[in-house]
């Protein structure tokens, strides 16, 4: 048991160190002697690691999607003062990266989605990370929903990816600058507002 911990501590720790390394040169930059050097790990430490630099990468792009989930997570431990909308919001929030402490984050993520689009492997992952946070999207919309004053129920899964591909696109827009962090939270906050504020159109 030991041993296997310590495998999978060192597979984090590289995990870090590709991170690292994508932030500052992109994934193309990102070499397995690279990789050992930043890690300061030899490069059979990495090799008995991934068998491949791939194999590397998709467990990096996991390592990134389970943190940013991880935060996520923390803000659905809802108070009892807490609404379904509010958890909601802190959970869009998390998933936009717009702080400044998460800048860096942002850069790696972006670095891999545009690499999966290239890569049946690194998109099989990123698929299945937003599949989870859509599902999380979709649970608290539902909530929210059944306790807003609405002419018509919301579609919450519907609703679920529109928030998501929001959230995801307004962190490029941050990053190449074309919005500011508070811009883009006010832009994703209006259509949070909107979402439990305007009645549902007629069908």
């Amino acid at each position: 048991m030991p041993r296997q911990v310590d495998h999978e501590s060192r597979r984090r720790l590289i995990a870090e160190a590709v991170c690292r390394l994508a932030d500052e040169r992109g994934l193309e930059g990102v070499t397995l002697r690279d990789v050992a050097a930043r890690a300061r790990v030899s490069m059979g430490a990495v090799q008995r690691c991934f068998r491949t630099k791939e194999e590397m990468l998709v467990f990096a792009l996991g390592h990134i999607g389970e943190r940013i989930g991880e935060r996520v997570q923390a803000r659905l431990v809802r108070s009892p003062a807490q609404s379904a909308g509010t958890a909601l919001g802190h959970a869009a929030t998390e998933v936009s990266l717009l702080r400044e402490e998460h800048r860096a984050e942002a850069r790696v993520w972006l670095a891999f989605v545009a690499q999966a689009a290239v890569s049946e492997v690194l998109a099989t992952t990123l698929k299945a990370n937003y599949a989870t946070l859509q599902e999380a999207f979709t649970r608290l919309i539902s909530e929210a929903d059944e306790s807003a004053d609405r002419a018509a129920p919301l579609d919450p899964q519907r609703e679920a990816r529109a928030l998501l591909a929001l959230a995801d696109g307004l962190t490029t827009h941050v990053l190449v600058g074309h919005l500011t962090p508070q811009e883009a939270h006010d832009v994703l906050h209006a259509h949070l507002a909107g979402l439990w504020e305007q009645p549902a159109p007629q069908r």
